[in-house]
């Protein structure tokens, strides 16, 4: 079973990456859909369910840093909906006759240690983690999803529905009214952010698809034009 987070394999996939959008590279490359990558169920099921429950629990240390009650209201918002979609994710695992805690656990260390480097350093960083990082993985695995099997899908089409971000948009956009000199520090927040999880983001893909940088090009493209949607609706530089 492969875990999602490995520095070095990550670093030669990004490098890969890179290098594919090189335009003196010639050799032609056939491009890979999310829809051609069929991930292995159990751990799917396993990295999804451990990835709900560490932003559950990080949005939940966040909120008490909140500046005000209707901070902590909307990072409550983004705590219960990750705690609602790792239940999900629990559920299904149960129903299929899998242990969520053997699933969950070879994934532990690699997500505990992703999270803590992104940490924010107050509420504003950690909220623009919570946006951020949880959209661009919750993409992610809202488009793996596609492709697992119908009985397994079934339970779950509706959990990453997004149901969380407008109240996360609302908040954070009059909190940057009343502080501006936040916004140019988001700003750079969400760019380190993207970076460092579309590393995470690859190297999950490539676990599930055995797949070369340049291949998974096309859908780094998605999930990068997604953030930039998100960004902007907070008026910040994607």
């Amino acid at each position: 079973m492969v875990s999602w987070w490995n520095r070095k394999r990550a670093g030669q996939l990004a490098a890969a990456w890179l290098a594919s959008r090189n335009p003196r590279a010639t050799s032609p490359v056939e491009r890979l859909k999310l829809d051609d990558v069929v991930p292995e169920p159990a751990v799917f099921l396993g990295q999804a369910a451990y990835l709900q429950l560490s932003l559950y629990e990080t949005m939940g240390q966040a909120g008490a840093a909140a500046p005000t009650m209707a901070g902590r209201l909307v990072t409550g918002v983004l705590a219960t909906t990750a705690l609602d979609r790792h239940r999900a994710f629990v559920s299904e695992m149960e129903r299929v006759g899998l242990d969520p805690a053997e699933l969950m656990e070879p994934h532990r260390h690699a997500i505990d240690e992703f999270l803590e480097r992104i940490s924010g350093a107050d509420w504003y960083e950690s909220m623009l983690t919570g946006y951020v990082t949880g959209g661009i993985l919750n993409d992610l695995f809202a488009s793996l999803l596609r492709s697992l099997p119908g009985d397994v899908r079934s339970g779950l089409d509706d959990v990453f529905d997004r149901r969380e971000e407008p109240a996360v948009v609302a908040e954070l956009s009059r909190q940057l009214a009343a502080e501006p000199l936040v916004a140019a520090r988001l700003a750079m927040w969400g760019r380190r952010l993207v970076g460092d999880t579309l590393l995470v983001a690859r190297s999950a893909l490539a676990s599930h698809a055995r797949e070369d940088g340049a291949r998974l090009e096309p859908v780094f493209t998605e999930l990068i034009a997604a953030h930039t949607r998100r960004m902007d609706a907070l008026g910040l530089t994607a």
